[in-house]
């Protein structure tokens, strides 16, 4: 099961925020909503949900192998 929604948690002042993600993109820039930072993804993730969310994006959710 696909989950679409996840928590960012910005690296720079630690503001939780609850944000649906798209089932069928990547999100490569996010804005703080408490301290205003532009947030991008880690090298080698695809989109800040990879990088700050509790979930990775739907896209490489679906793309991992079933254990």
């Amino acid at each position: 099961m696909v989950e679409t929604v996840t928590t960012l948690t910005c690296p720079h002042c630690g503001h939780e925020k609850i944000e649906p993600m798209p089932t069928d993109a990547c999100v490569y820039f996010y804005e703080c909503a408490s301290c205003q930072a532009l947030l991008k993804p880690k090298k080698g993730d695809c989109c800040v949900f990879c990088s700050y969310g509790s979930v990775p994006c739907p896209p490489i959710q679906t793309s991992r192998p079933l254990d």
